[in-house]
């Protein structure tokens, strides 16, 4: 695995499963029914995942890992 981004360099491993567990949840109470590959709609999720993460590159990166995630 590559090491992780800059922006969680200092943070503990507990810190990472909290950050992980709260984008779970935004992820499971923002997204619109049939959101994918519907721009305005993946727009909603990546607003919320903006909200906890305040850098638009790492919505982007996150966004694709959430976007093959079958759950969602």
């Amino acid at each position: 695995m590559d090491d992780p981004s800059p922006l969680y360099a200092d943070s503990t491993k507990g810190e990472m499963l909290e950050l992980a567990i709260r984008i779970d949840e935004t992820v499971k109470y923002t997204r619109p029914d049939g959101w994918r590959g519907v721009q305005a709609k993946e727009n909603v999720i990546k607003a919320a995942l903006y909200g906890i993460l305040q850098d638009v590159a790492e919505v982007e990166r996150i966004f694709l890992i959430i976007e093959k995630q079958k759950e969602y």
